[in-house]
């Protein structure tokens, strides 16, 4: 009997290590404990935030663009999307993302731009609008105003509806560009100097057309472009002005005086400075002349060294400042892709070695630059300092367009749209509301 007990023993104990029991008895339980108390702290942690995690988040980084000049290293929190501020300390119950040597931006605002990826607004379709969004967002462009161009009035119609359509079916925390407002880049302007504007479709300025296209646009035209010499522009002036609109001047042969001209009427944007306009004489200072004297008034500036050499960037901000310089894009839908042939509404382009031309004209049609080149040319050519060059990218263009209220500053309470800035000035990295665009 004994020894039978004892055999049993022995196979027990082959089958199970009692002498590790304790062991893993012990290992069991303190993995049950750590796994309660994370569980506890998560809880804790989402029952103190209210936050979800993909659009909260400590930015721990070199320096931020802030309001009140560059703030050197600290943390940026961001809570629901929402930026909340910038503290020496970083939150404890936030995810910390290290930027290491990068600097944190507000995302860039291009008040000027017509498509990217292969599609262009014109197109009418919001799933083609939709791309140019996600595209834009991953070279760090936060906001826009969706840009039209010379057309039939009808194609204007349905293009500002397919913008509006955009904007009101744009899913909920989407990481995206936003569309902030429309701009509409003609049909009013002269012949002369139409550029890749359509001859076809040019006419005077119509009140009646652009409360027929803000009505399509469901209320989102934020900016209009005329040549000041066209017959009605005064009263289209201050009639856009009624409406919240703001009027730009461009493609146009206008004197320097019919210009301040239409400055006193409310005109506030000059179209690509330098390009599509009356030159800088000194007999006859043009519109060029106009745009470097006139003062709260602000110019739009494509930094690519196709439209404008660097000493003619130079001259400009030296003559306005940089806060009435406006960096835009003017990009086209052949922006981010390869040589090739390709459409401008009607009219047929090609690109090549960086270079949009008119087929049948060799005009330049417009360009392929991204936002984040134009600030890294204006540092790089020696025009303005990188704090000022961010600016010249995000607020200045917002206040150009009366959208400042919205987008172009790191502010508490603002949505939380970054771009995080390499040390070469490469974008890194892009935050829409809070969230990384992927």
């Amino acid at each position: 009997m004994i020894r039978s007990v004892a055999l049993v023993v022995v196979c027990l104990r082959k089958l199970w290590p009692w002498h590790l029991a304790h062991r893993h008895v012990r290992l069991n339980y303190l993995a049950g404990r750590r796994t309660c108390a994370a569980s506890r702290r998560r809880r804790r942690v989402l029952r103190r935030c209210r936050i979800l995690a993909d659009n909260s988040v400590s930015l721990k980084a070199r320096g931020f663009f802030l309001p009140s000049g560059f703030r050197p290293g600290g943390f940026l929190e961001v809570r629901d999307g929402v930026v909340v501020g910038v503290s020496d300390d970083p939150s404890p119950d936030l995810e910390v993302v290290d930027c290491g040597d990068a600097t944190v931006a507000p995302g860039f605002v291009d008040t000027h731009i017509h498509g990217y990826a292969n599609h262009d607004f014109m197109d009418c379709d919001p799933n083609g609008n939709r791309k140019i969004l996600d595209a834009l967002a991953h070279k760090g462009t936060t906001s826009i105003l969706a840009t039209t161009l010379t057309a039939s009035t009808d194609s204007i119609d349905k293009a500002c509806a397919g913008i509006a359509r955009t904007v009101e079916e744009r899913p909920a925390g989407s990481p995206e560009a936003r569309i902030q407002g429309i701009f509409l880049e003609g049909p009013f302007f002269t012949e002369k100097h139409k550029g890749a504007q359509n001859p076809a479709y040019l006419c005077d300025p119509s009140l009646d057309k652009l409360r027929q296209w803000q009505q399509s646009a469901h209320g989102l035209i934020r900016k209009s472009a005329l040549a000041p010499e066209r017959k009605g522009s005064d009263a289209y002036v201050r009639g856009a002005a009624k409406m919240g609109v703001v009027t730009a001047l461009g493609h146009s042969d206008a004197t320097c005086e019919q210009g301040r001209h239409a400055v006193d009427a409310g005109a506030s944007v000059f179209v690509h400075t330098y390009n599509g306009m009356s030159g800088l004489h000194h007999r006859m200072p043009g519109l060029v002349g106009c745009a470097m004297t006139t003062d709260n008034t602000y110019a739009e500036l494509i930094c690519d060294g196709l439209h404008v050499m660097p000493a003619a960037a130079d001259a400009l901000v030296r003559a306005k400042g940089w806060s009435e310089v406006a960096l835009v894009s003017d990009c086209l839908r052949c922006g981010g892709m390869p040589d090739g042939d390709y459409m401008l509404g009607e009219l047929p382009i090609v690109l090549s070695g960086g270079v949009a031309r008119l087929r049948d004209e060799n005009n330049i049609a417009g360009s392929v630059l991204t936002m984040g080149g134009a600030v890294r040319n204006i540092v790089d050519w020696g025009v303005e300092s990188l704090e000022h060059a961010v600016a010249m990218a995000t607020i200045v263009p917002a206040r150009s367009a009366g959208i400042a209220d919205r987008c172009g500053q790191i502010l508490p309470g603002r949505a939380a749209d970054l771009v995080v800035l390499g040390a070469d000035l490469s974008v890194r990295a892009t935050y829409v509301g809070g969230v990384l665009v992927k």
